[in-house]
């Protein structure tokens, strides 16, 4: 990745014109062979930006106050241009990133049936996990419990609850219901958030709801250390 800080004017010619008075910015070139100009402000957004692929001609001398000034020739596929006009640069480097692991989220759906089946007391005192992923014929439901009393609980654990959850959760406990092993299967949905009409849908079909703290069920936040 190469970072320029320069006093500059853009122009963009393409599809239309656009034009960017002088003033300092950052130039971002990337290894993917993106070009994009920030100021400082907009948070990440730039002023303009060429996507890759494109080319990059550089037309450079020596400014009167001995510094570098010149002309940035940048090229899409489309033969659409950015003309950037230095007058001055304050910051020229180079920097090898190396190959980005991707973003990894957390808090997702697997993330809290891992935790929720490692803390399968947050559903109740005396629960016990039978199995994660138990199978039925459409599909694996997240968590298979007993409660205190040794009734089989299905649960359906989803980030965001919404009405398609409870009726994804409805149609295994049909499935469940139907083995003598198991039966009564009751149900819980679980989820970090869970929509009004998901609940309303629940209580009709005797599901119970359970809202989720992720932080809580992670070992990062104590609830009883907050003042509010």
């Amino acid at each position: 990745m190469r970072l320029v800080i320069a006093r500059c004017s853009v122009d963009y010619i393409g599809r239309l014109t656009a034009h960017l008075p002088p003033a300092t910015r950052l130039l971002l070139v990337k290894a993917d062979g993106s070009v994009s100009i920030h100021a400082d402000d907009r948070a990440y957004k730039p002023l303009n930006w060429m996507s890759p692929p494109c080319s990059v001609t550089e037309e450079l001398t020596d400014s009167p106050d001995g510094g570098t000034a010149g002309t940035w020739t940048v090229t899409n596929k489309a033969g659409e241009q950015l003309i950037i006009t230095i007058e001055s640069v304050e910051h020229d480097s180079r920097h090898d990133l190396g190959v980005d692991p991707g973003l990894q989220k957390d808090g997702v759906e697997a993330d809290l049936q891992r935790l929720l089946a490692l803390h399968v007391e947050t559903f109740g005192e005396g629960w016990s996990l039978v199995r994660r992923e138990y199978p039925t014929a459409i599909g694996p439901v997240d968590l298979l419990c007993r409660d205190a009393s040794g009734t089989t609980v299905a649960v359906e654990i989803k980030r965001r609850g919404e009405i398609d959850g409870v009726e994804q959760l409805t149609r295994y406990l049909e499935l469940l219901n139907r083995d003598s092993r198991l039966a009564p299967v009751k149900g819980v949905f679980a989820a970090q958030e869970i929509k009004p009409q998901a609940r309303v849908l629940a209580a009709d079909r005797g599901i119970d709801c359970l809202t989720v703290d992720y932080a809580v069920l992670k070992g990062t936040d104590d609830p009883s250390q907050r003042l509010f």
